[in-house]
């Protein structure tokens, strides 16, 4: 037979799906564009990734890529399955603008995560609400959503201590015009300067500066790198038993130096020198009677407090 060259070609003609090499460029869907910058690991180069512009340009990039994706979010209809990929495209597209939102609050000895998940739902809070057709641009629109968000978890969620909301409210003009004062004068304001500048007494710019750093309480024992690693709780100050004891010994001196020398000298084997009555008669060459009336009597001097030659 001399059909089996041929049969072979069609043999091979069959086997060739197998090999899935023709198909490398991607199909030109309407929707890929979305679906480009889903990638939250390396989101500055989602603008790498995204479609040449219409006029042949280069790549789009973020602000012009999330443009684009709230016109595609407008054109689809409530309850679209799509709706949900775009609107996570966006989220994944503004991230570095959460980002850049929580180093403002880097001082606040708060975990960046937590408040990058914060500002995270004021983003989510800013796209459910944009509306592309009043001409601003979305990161304009959405930062103070998301400064607003992060400021609202600092406020009720983070202090350890209770601040009055009129303080909380009056701190945010205090914090206002100590960045501005600051600028003008070129040093950090006084108090009475904050108070001339808002025409508030000295007692609530006082009551302010307090309730701005009442966001969280050092702990005790947690080591302070700038100490020596030395806890605060080692260097607090703790109350002597033996400080009442000071004036009662300078008391005792001051009247000891006015006794004579034979009954001083009586007090110091016996109190001092921890000498019964016995040992004090046998070194002085006197009676353990006598020893112990002048004892009793100079005992008495001394809680009378009065002098010896009286």
């Amino acid at each position: 037979m001399q059909d089996d060259p041929r049969a072979g070609t069609d043999n091979g003609a069959a086997a060739r799906p197998a090999a899935p090499r023709e198909p490398v460029e991607p199909p030109h869907d309407p929707v890929a564009p979305p679906r480009e910058p889903v990638d939250p690991a390396h989101p500055p180069a989602a603008p790498e990734r995204a479609e040449p512009t219409g006029d042949g340009g280069g790549p789009i990039d973020v602000r012009t890529l999330t443009r684009v994706l709230f016109e595609r979010l407008a054109e689809l209809p409530p309850h679209a399955p799509e709706r949900e990929q775009v609107r996570a495209a966006l989220i994944e597209v503004n991230i570095p603008l959460v980002r850049y939102a929580a180093t403002r609050f880097r001082s606040r000895n708060e975990p960046m995560e937590d408040v990058v998940q914060v500002g995270t739902i004021g983003l989510i809070n800013a796209i459910d609400r944009f509306d592309p057709g009043r001409g601003v641009q979305f990161p304009t629109y959405a930062l103070p959503t998301i400064l607003g968000e992060i400021k609202r978890y600092f406020r009720d969620n983070v202090r350890t201590m209770h601040v009055p909301r009129r303080l909380q409210e009056l701190w945010v003009q205090v914090s206002g015009a100590m960045e501005e004062l600051t600028v003008t004068h070129g040093r950090t304001p006084k108090v009475p300067e904050i108070a001339a500048n808002l025409r508030i007494p000295e007692e609530d710019v006082r009551a302010c500066l307090d309730a701005g750093r009442a966001y969280n309480a050092a702990s005790l024992e947690a080591a302070q790198e700038h100490e020596g690693g030395l806890a605060l709780l080692d260097r607090l100050g703790y109350e002597d038993s033996a400080l009442t004891d000071v004036e009662h010994r300078d008391m005792v001196r001051h009247l000891l130096v006015q006794l004579p020398e034979r009954e001083r000298r009586i007090v110091m084997l016996r109190f001092f020198a921890n000498l019964t009555q016995s040992q004090i008669s046998h070194e002085l060459g006197m009676s353990q009677m006598h020893v112990s009336r002048l004892l009793s009597r100079i005992l008495t001097r001394l809680r009378t407090g009065n002098s010896w030659d009286e």
